[in-house]
């Protein structure tokens, strides 16, 4: 099984030296994945559904993944997730695929709608259109990484006559992953996507929705070209030897469990003790 780190840019990481050393880390005990977690603004006083105090800072994905690929070889950056209802997906589409030049081609785009409401109004963004937009948006990225003459009519956004390069260097651009359990989610999973992500989810609530995921397939047709769907799962809580293999048997192809430090310090044991617990034993 794959193994991944979630939390690259947040916490400890939030400072650039610290996230360098874990990602340099990381990728020497042999870690596949580091994986970002995405919000522009928390509301405060903290109120449902925050995932987080508004102290909490969040780097930004791609300026810290740019950062972090410049001091790695080999090691994949996942954005997990950008929510992508509340970008501009042309504007996305340039960021993403300028990301996976960077970064010689290890990108892994996952995407997802939203939830934070308070965190649609302070971006001046339809909570309500979030879905269609999302659909919308993977449209859009997908048309401007590989159509020679990139020409779109939505309902958000039209264009032709444009270009935007460069181009990733990925074929057809980076792995677009899937996050969230909704019927809308994994009906763009099997739709559109190269794989599912589920965030916090324990082994008995993954299985229920891989459930889900196989009743999504023989709904909705799926482009053979996306190939095969990759399932990457986060634990809720710290992860050990037994729990990885629970999620392998079930079928979870990544394994990525949250880095959960204070400091620098705490940040580079937590990769010991993964190191030891899960990786080379």
């Amino acid at each position: 099984m794959k193994i991944g780190i979630f939390g690259i840019n947040t916490g400890a990481c939030a400072d650039p030296e610290t996230a360098a050393k874990v990602a340099v880390g990381a990728e020497q005990i042999g870690v596949e994945s580091l994986w970002t977690a995405e919000h522009v603004v928390l509301p405060d006083p903290r109120e449902a559904p925050s995932p987080a105090d508004p102290e909490t800072p969040f780097l930004h994905p791609s300026t810290l993944l740019a950062y972090i690929a410049n001091v790695t070889e080999e090691i994949k950056l996942g954005t997990g997730i950008t929510l992508i209802a509340q970008r501009n997906p042309v504007v996305l589409a340039k960021e993403m695929g300028s990301l996976d030049v960077i970064s010689s081609g290890r990108l892994l785009l996952g995407i997802g709608a939203g939830y934070l409401h308070q965190e649609f109004s302070a971006l001046g963004v339809d909570f309500s259109s979030r879905g269609a937009k999302t659909d919308e948006s993977i449209e859009i990225i997908r048309t401007l990484w590989n159509q020679t003459n990139p020409e779109y009519q939505g309902k958000f956004i039209q264009f032709k006559n444009i270009q935007a390069q460069p181009r990733p260097i990925q074929a057809g651009g980076p792995p677009i992953i899937i996050g969230g359990t909704s019927p809308a989610a994994l009906r763009r999973t099997v739709t559109h996507g190269s794989g599912w992500y589920g965030f916090a989810l324990d082994v008995e609530t993954t299985k229920s929705v891989l459930e889900n995921l196989e009743i999504a397939k023989s709904r909705y047709e799926r482009d053979p070209n996306l190939g095969p769907i990759s399932i990457s799962v986060t634990p809720p809580s710290r992860p050990n030897k037994a729990m990885m293999e629970d999620y392998a048997a079930i079928g979870v192809d990544r394994y990525i469990p949250i880095l959960a430090s204070s400091d620098e310090t705490s940040s580079l044991k937590y990769l010991d003790d993964l190191n030891l617990s899960l990786i080379h034993i």
